[in-house]
C-alpha cells in the first residue's frame, strides 16, 4: 500500500474515533493494534507491540511526571496554594488592573508548584472572578489573564507536560525543563505589561478601588510563611537539575517529599487530604502513560511503514528554507489547537516532526521549545480549546461561551507573537541548557 495512503487511513481512523467519543488514548491503541496486526505478520506483530508497550512504559525519564504531578495535588488540596496567592495579594498596591496582574502573579507561582493548566485555571477562576465582579471589571479583562496564567504551568518547570513530550522527542529531560524558564518568564512578564497598558489606556475595564492599607510586617510575615518557604522548594528542586546534582527524578523526588513537609508544617496534610492526591494522581499518570505508549507504538508504525522516512525525503525536497518549514509546522499545530486537545497533538505531531526536524538539522531543544508553546496556545484557542471549557465551568451561568472565547484572543496573539520572537532568537531558549554542559 502506498505510503501516503496509509498515512490518510491511520489520521482518518484516529479522528473519527476522536469524533464518536473514544477517549484518545484508546483510539490510538486500537489503531495501533489494526496497524500492527495489518503491517507486523498478525499474531505476531501483537507480540511486538505488547513488548514495545512495555519499553515505552519502563523508561526512567518517565518518572518526574507522577512525582511533579503529585506535588502539585498536595499542594492544592491541602490549601497552600490558596494560601500562597492570599500572601500575594497583600503585596499589590492600588495599581491599574490589580485583581487581572494578581492572576498573572499567581498563576507563575502557582505553575511552579503543580504540572496541571487546568488545576491552575480552575483554581484562579474560582477565586478571583467573584472578587472581579465585585469591583466591576470587565468580564474579558477578567477572564483573559486567568486562561493566559492556566497556561504558565506548561512552560515554567516542573512542567509534566514537558517531562512527557522531552521523554517523546528523546532529548533530555533535565535540559528541556530548564529551556522552558526563560520563554516562561518571557510569556508572564508580557502579560503583566499588557494588563498595565490596556487598564492606563481604558481605565474602565479595569476600575481602580481603594485597597486597604497592609502594614510592612504583616507583607513581610506572609512573604517569610508562605511565599519563601514554597519558593525555596522550587528553586531547590530547579536548582539541583540545573547544577547537575540531582536528576529530574531525584528532584521531582525531593519535591514531593518537600511537599508533604510543608504540608505537614502547617498542620493541613490529612488523611483525607492525602487520599486524594494520590487518587487523582494515579488517575492523570495512568491517563499519561496510556498516552506514551499510543505515541511510541505510532511512532514505530510510521518508522516501519515507510511513513516517516517518505515524510522527511518530501520535506528534504522542498525549496523552502527550513524556517519557512518549521512556520508552516507550527501552523499545523495551531489548527489542530481549535479542533483537539494537547494531548492529542502531542501523540500525533511528535511522531511526525521530531525525524523532519532532525533532518533538516534542528536543534531538536529549541524546536521541541517551540512545540510545546504552539500545543499551550492551543490549550486556550476556541473552539475547544480545554482551558476555555475548565473556565466556563466555574464562571457565573451569565457569562457564555462566546464571552470566554473573546477573552482569550488578546493573550493568543500575545502567545503568537512570543512563539515569533523564540523562532527568531533560539538563543533564549538554549542560553540555560548549554551552561549545564
Amino acid at each position: 500500500m502506498d505510503w501516503l495512503v496509509l498515512l490518510i487511513i491511520i489520521l482518518v481512523g484516529l479522528l473519527l474515533l476522536m469524533m464518536i467519543k473514544v477517549p484518545v488514548s484508546f483510539a490510538f491503541l486500537a489503531v495501533n493494534i489494526v496497524a500492527a496486526f495489518y503491517l507486523w505478520n498478525g499474531q505476531q506483530g501483537l507480540m511486538l507491540l505488547v513488548s514495545s508497550i512495555k519499553d515505552s512504559l519502563t523508561a526512567f525519564s518517565l518518572l518526574p511526571i507522577p512525582l511533579f504531578i503529585l506535588m502539585g495535588e498536595i499542594m492544592f488540596r491541602s490549601g497552600l496554594a490558596n494560601k500562597m496567592i492570599g500572601a500575594l495579594d497583600k503585596l499589590f498596591g492600588k495599581i491599574p488592573g490589580r485583581l487581572s496582574l494578581l492572576a498573572v502573579g499567581g498563576g507563575t507561582l502557582l505553575s511552579t508548584l503543580t504540572a496541571s493548566s487546568i488545576s491552575t485555571t480552575a483554581m484562579l477562576g474560582s477565586t478571583l472572578i467573584p472578587e472581579m465582579q465585585k469591583k466591576k471589571y470587565d468580564k474579558h479583562i477578567a477572564m483573559g489573564p486567568i486562561l493566559a496564567s492556566g497556561g504558565l504551568a506548561i512552560m515554567i518547570p516542573p512542567s509534566a507536560l514537558g517531562v512527557l513530550l522531552a521523554s517523546l522527542a528523546k532529548v533530555s529531560v533535565g535540559q528541556f525543563l530548564i529551556a522552558i524558564i526563560i520563554p516562561g518568564i518571557l510569556m508572564a512578564l508580557m502579560f503583566f505589561l499588557y494588563i498595565i497598558v490596556i487598564s492606563m489606556l481604558r481605565p474602565n475595564l479595569a476600575p481602580t478601588y481603594d485597597v486597604e492599607r497592609i502594614p510592612l510586617t504583616e507583607k513581610l510575615r506572609g512573604i517569610a510563611i508562605y511565599i519563601l518557604p514554597l519558593s525555596t522548594l522550587i528553586i531547590l528542586v530547579i536548582g539541583s537539575i540545573f547544577l547537575g546534582i540531582a536528576s529530574p527524578t531525584e528532584s521531582a523526588a525531593m519535591g514531593a517529599f518537600g511537599s508533604l513537609l510543608l504540608s505537614l508544617f502547617y498542620r493541613e496534610l490529612t488523611m483525607k487530604v492525602l487520599k486524594k492526591s494520590v487518587m487523582a494522581t494515579v488517575k492523570l499518570t495512568t491517563m499519561i502513560l496510556m498516552i506514551v505508549a499510543g505515541s511510541t507504538i505510532f511512532a514505530q508504525i510510521l518508522s516501519f511503514s515507510g511513513i516517516a522516512r517518505n515524510l522527511v525525503s518530501l520535506v528534504e525536497g522542498l525549496v523552502f528554507p527550513s524556517i519557512v518549514i518549521i512556520m508552516i509546522m507550527l501552523l499545523i499545530v495551531l489548527f489542530m489547537g481549535t479542533i483537539m486537545e494537547s494531548l492529542s497533538m502531542m501523540m500525533i505531531t511528535v511522531p511526525i516532526y521530531i525525524p523532519i526536524a532532525a533532518a533538516l538539522d534542528i536543534d531538536i531543544l529549541w524546536f521541541s521549545v517551540l512545540l510545546l508553546l504552539t500545543i499551550e496556545i492551543g490549550q486556550i484557542t476556541p473552539p475547544f480549546g480545554v482551558g476555555l471549557f475548565v473556565m466556563k465551568g466555574v464562571v457565573p451561568k451569565n457569562i457564555t461561551m462566546l464571552d470566554v472565547y473573546k477573552s482569550a484572543v488578546p493573550f493568543i496573539i500575545i502567545l503568537i507573537v512570543l512563539l515569533f520572537i523564540l523562532v527568531q532568537f533560539p538563543i533564549l531558549s538554549t542560553w540555560l541548557p548549554n551552561l549545564m554542559n
